[in-house]
């Protein structure tokens, strides 16, 4: 009978699996899709903001990135998984304390609307790699821009219907107390790998909205959306690798050689090494050339000496003898 886990560690177990799924995800703006194995790391496409009104690199933006509307008679601006670094005043509909937190936003005439606060956490929606930013300026029930658009607005002469009478329901009665929840504008990013190494780091096109210019679609078009191996994976450099490849190499001839002379050519000891007869020469010809060059700078070394250096040939002991004796008649 196989043994039961006692109900008291499948907590654990859970907690421990949840927790290894979250190690993929350790930095902000970056996410892990299992089903290539590759890590999408938007934070290369961040604009920075100036330190002191200096770029931190040559490369960087002064301006956060921008989207022509076309049609839609204005311009957008925005930044990914950061606020934008343009000062925000007068935002509509969003509290003071939150303006330095907008991460997207348009403006018509002298009005700022905002189209979401900044989120660091991409996600995949099927295979599209996407971020959105939620909790925008409120949306406008009815838009002007969007009004040549409505085609099929019913006349108020016409006859009520099932379709009237739920608008009816839903719009409230007048003098209800129930209060609708205020719906913000939000902002839908969907990234493209572009791997044009000319193109800028990222081409933004805007898509379209909502008819009540609630929620807005994008592209964005870049190098960072095809994804790479995670820094995590990436633990040996180049360098690494072949230095991996030379151990495995440097293994597997010293192995195999020994198993070589040890079973075919019956050595033992020293002999068994591979290739004994060359690399005891070698370390031979070191030895000597290690020797030779020793020898050579013990020349240079100056020597201690003493008062007197006595002669070791008998002509010079003889030479001195003498001249003691010459030293001995001129004293008396």
């Amino acid at each position: 009978m196989r043994p039961k886990l006692p109900a008291a560690l499948l907590p654990l177990l859970l907690s421990s699996t949840t927790l290894a799924a979250d190690l993929k995800e350790t930095k902000p703006c970056t996410v892990y899709n299992p089903s290539n194995g590759n890590t999408y790391d938007l934070n290369t496409i961040t604009v920075q903001p100036l330190i002191d009104h200096k770029k931190a690199h040559k490369d960087d933006r002064i301006e956060s990135w921008h989207a022509r509307g076309y049609d839609y008679d204005t311009n957008f601006t925005m930044n990914f998984c950061a606020p934008v670094i343009e000062a925000m005043e007068d935002v509509v509909g969003v509290e003071e304390p939150l303006w330095k937190n907008v991460s997207a936003f348009y403006t018509v005439g002298k009005k700022t609307y905002s189209m979401g606060q900044a989120s660091t956490e991409p996600f995949f929606r099927g295979r599209k790699l996407v971020l959105n930013y939620t909790d925008g300026s409120p949306c406008e029930s009815n838009s002007d821009r969007l009004l040549p658009r409505k085609l099929n607005v019913p006349d108020d002469d016409d006859d009520d219907d099932d379709e009237d009478d739920w608008d009816d329901d839903r719009k409230g009665h007048k003098g209800s107390k129930t209060k609708e929840p205020v719906r913000r504008k939000s902002t839908l990013i969907s990234f493209t790998c572009d791997r044009d190494s000319l193109a800028p780091k990222v081409h933004l096109s805007f898509i379209g909205s909502d008819p009540d210019e609630c929620t807005f679609f994008f592209e964005a078009r870049s190098m960072a959306a095809c994804g790479g191996v995670s820094e995590a994976q990436q633990t040996l450099g180049p360098g690494g690798v072949f230095g991996v490849i030379a151990l495995i190499a440097a293994a597997v001839y010293l192995l195999g050689g020994i198993a070589y002379q040890r079973t075919v050519m019956h050595q033992r000891g020293w002999r068994q090494l591979p290739n004994y007869t060359l690399w005891a020469g070698m370390f031979g010809f070191i030895s000597d050339i290690f020797v030779i060059l020793t020898s050579s700078c013990a020349r240079f070394i100056p020597r201690r000496r003493g008062y007197n250096q006595l002669p070791t040939s008998s002509r010079g002991r003889d030479a001195e003898a003498n001249g003691l004796m010459d030293q001995y008649d001129d004293d008396l």
